[in-house]
C-alpha cells in the first residue's frame, strides 16, 4: 500500500504544472509547520527538528525559485517573507516556541491562498480569452 502511494505522489509531481507544484510546496510547508507546532506542544524534540527542517527546506526551495528579473518588486517582497520565515522558524526551533511557528503558519496560509486565488484568476482569464466568440461572424 505504501509503495502505491509513493508511486502516485511521484507521478503527480512529474505531471503537475508549475502552478500545481507551487501550491503543493506551500501545502507541504503548511503541513510541516503544523506538525512542528504539535511536536513542540507535545515536547517531541526529535519530531520538532524533523518537521522544522522540512519546512525550511521547502522555504529555501521557494526562495531559490524566485525570478527577480520577471518578478521585480513581488519577487523582492517574497524573498523578504521567506527570509522572515527562515529566521522565525529557526528561533522557534531554538526556543521551542510554538507561537513563532504559528506566526509562520499564518504567513504561509496567506501566501498559499493568495497564490491559489491568483492561479484561479489567471486560468479563468485564459479560458475567457481562448473561448470562441459567437459574434465573430456577425451572428448573434
Amino acid at each position: 500500500m505504501n509503495y502505491g502511494m509513493g508511486a502516485y505522489k511521484k507521478t503527480s509531481l512529474r505531471t503537475a504544472s508549475k502552478e500545481q507544484i507551487l501550491l503543493m510546496l506551500y501545502q507541504a510547508a503548511i503541513a510541516s509547520c503544523r506538525k512542528a507546532i504539535v511536536c513542540i506542544e507535545d515536547d517531541n524534540i526529535a519530531g520538532k527538528g524533523e518537521h522544522i527542517a522540512k519546512l525550511q527546506d521547502i522555504i529555501v526551495e521557494l526562495s531559490n525559485s524566485l525570478d527577480f528579473k520577471i518578478g521585480g518588486d513581488v519577487a523582492q517582497e517574497l524573498s523578504s517573507l521567506y527570509d522572515y520565515l527562515l529566521h522565525t522558524s529557526t528561533q522557534a526551533n531554538i526556543n521551542k516556541d510554538p507561537k513563532l511557528l504559528k506566526s509562520c503558519l499564518s504567513v504561509l496560509e496567506i501566501l498559499y491562498q493568495g497564490w491559489k486565488d491568483a492561479i484561479k484568476s489567471l486560468k479563468s482569464s485564459e479560458a475567457e480569452n481562448s473561448a470562441p466568440n459567437a459574434n465573430v461572424n456577425g451572428a448573434g
